[in-house]
């Protein structure tokens, strides 16, 4: 099994198109994510975080009526609180990075980020936080830690 790809995480957007990857992957498959992804892309505005904090219940219905996203209600609704969460930790610490290593370490961290984030279980938090280069164990332990079968991660 591949792991996914990393990336550079360099602003909020970044943060919350993975956050986002992973609350909609969440009970889905991982090829239809994938397959729908620049659609994503377009109908959040490139993830850029105070745009899509600021969508309005009328933003939310004509994504739930757009074919080329995955229409869940209840996910695109936790993405527009995501990203208010984001805008909010980085106000908070400066900057989303120094946000996710205020915690000391990754169960820690993992707490936090299931508190303040929709649709963020354990297993999306150590998706995340691997995507974006953040200290994770190595998913075989992690699985072991947590009683359950490693799955394939792309």
């Amino acid at each position: 099994m591949e792991p996914p790809q990393q990336i550079e995480a360099n602003a909020g957007a970044d943060y919350l198109e993975v956050i986002s990857k992973a609350v909609f992957q969440s009970g889905m498959s991982w090829a239809i994510v994938e397959r729908k992804w620049d659609g994503f892309r377009e109908a959040f505005c490139g993830f850029e975080p105070e745009v899509v904090a600021a969508f309005t219940g009328s933003d939310i219905e004509r994504l739930t009526a757009d074919a080329a996203i995955i229409r869940n209600r209840r996910k695109i609704e936790a993405t527009v609180h995501n990203a208010r969460q984001i805008i909010e930790a980085e106000d908070e610490h400066g900057n989303f990075r120094s946000y996710l290593r205020s915690h000391g370490d990754f169960e820690a961290t993992v707490a936090d980020l299931r508190t303040r984030f929709k649709f963020l279980g354990d297993f999306g938090c150590f998706y995340f936080l691997y995507v974006v280069k953040e200290p994770v164990p190595s998913y075989a332990d992690w699985c072991a830690s947590r009683g359950v079968e490693p799955v394939a991660l792309s």
